[in-house]
């Protein structure tokens, strides 16, 4: 088996009227990801999927990675994991070059896993065919029975967890909670994101509301870069701290695990290198008795990817499902998504066992060359006049 051919597609999506969900970093106007195929000269290809800026990803794939795999044999993937962080050293180990990086890397265990006839779960060493998910959502609303209403829609398509974005004010934090525990149900599971939000004051004060609540974890309090806020804030609360999504590759997450900054680790395939770069990371976390709850915003094949990755690991704890009304995740995949009491089932197929709706693929796709157009795409805003300033935390 020898890989023929690279294949990029950039995704692009508007919500109706360009008017999405909101919270500290704006409207989200649409949304973009990027998957890619690897064709083999056996006519078997590939999937794999990348979360950052589409035209970068698309060059560092095309101009520079591309001519280097052409001709390899796709099974060797730890061998051309080190090739190609090699070769985009001086560029990487962060950001679009690690996203890049990822999208081909878990492309590679697809076919490795096809190759063998083996759903890839099972390929590293998994056992379950089912892995615990959650609903992501729940964003800044002004009425909060749309929260609640929100949280029983998610109950009612399967979902027995759900994520919010609190950080709007001490009041309105308390308020969404309560109002979400009422729509999910008292033997739910809440997860919520402080979006960067929080003083370690703050922060402290409102864990201990999460506690009385019985919230599941703690996500990014603070911005990924302020570990130290991390390792003075755990021992305070006994709420796990989650964090992860913001950061790249194993050297990333080694740095919060060495400070005892985490009780729950974020990798995400898309974005962290790679199912052999999450892999890593799962190890050192499970040495520290860390679990494993991946990040995923992008799309269906980065969800399927980590999921595989989720049901193999024995730390693994949960996926996180996009339900914001995002087609990348709702339509791009000839079979729906399959998710029944909380639980997300993965095909028995070889590979991640996934195939692509093609006219929701092409309706989807970019065409080279296009501009993206201006807005807040939740991640990466395009335009200065879509980069708006958080409005300041509200205390009570």
């Amino acid at each position: 088996m020898r890989i023929a051919e690279i294949e990029v597609f950039n995704l692009y999506m508007e919500y109706p009227a360009r008017r999405g969900f909101r919270y500290a970093g704006g409207e989200v106007t649409g949304r973009v990801s990027t998957l890619l195929q690897v064709h083999t000269d056996t006519g078997q290809a590939g999937l794999g999927a990348s979360y950052a800026y589409p035209d970068i990803v698309r060059t560092i794939i095309e101009n520079h990675l591309r001519p280097h795999l052409l001709g390899s044999d796709p099974r060797e993937v730890e061998s051309l994991w080190d090739k190609m962080y090699g070769l985009t050293r001086w560029y990487g180990r962060k950001g679009a070059a690690m996203s890049a990086l990822g999208a081909l890397d878990t492309a590679f265990w697809d076919l490795r896993a096809k190759s063998l006839g083996k759903p890839l779960y099972r390929l590293l060493g998994g056992e379950r065919n089912t892995v615990p998910a959650y609903a992501s959502g729940l964003f800044w609303q002004d009425d909060l029975c749309e929260l609640e209403r929100e949280a029983q829609r998610h109950r009612g398509c399967g979902f027995r967890r759900v994520k919010t974005r609190l950080g709007r004010g001490e009041s309105y934090d308390v308020a969404a909670l309560e109002a979400i525990r009422r729509g999910l149900g008292q033997d739910g599971d809440i997860l919520v994101d402080g979006s960067h939000r929080y003083t370690l004051q703050t922060a402290e004060k409102l864990g201990r509301i999460l506690a009385e609540q019985r919230v599941f974890w703690f996500e990014e309090p603070f911005p990924p870069e302020d570990i130290d806020s991390y390792v003075a804030l755990r021992p305070k609360i006994s709420v796990p701290l989650a964090a992860g999504e913001n950061d790249f590759g194993f050297q990333g997450f080694r740095e919060m695990l060495r400070a005892g900054a985490l009780g729950v680790a974020q990798p995400d395939a898309c974005r962290a290198g790679g199912i052999s770069e999450c892999l890593r990371v799962a190890r050192m976390a499970a040495e520290q008795g860390v679990g494993i709850g991946t990040h995923t915003w992008s799309d269906s094949v980065a969800l399927m990817a980590n999921a595989h990755f989720v049901a193999a690991i024995p730390n693994g704890l949960t996926v996180e499902v996009d339900q914001t009304g995002n087609p990348f995740i709702d339509d791009l995949l000839a079979e729906p998504l399959r998710i029944e009491d909380g639980l997300l089932y993965l095909p028995d197929a070889p590979g991640l066992g996934i195939e692509l709706n093609q006219a929701a693929l092409k309706k989807l796709t970019l065409s080279p060359g296009t501009p993206i157009p201006n807005g807040n795409y939740s991640d990466l805003i395009f335009g200065a006049e879509y980069l708006t300033a958080p409005p300041p935390y509200e205390v009570s």
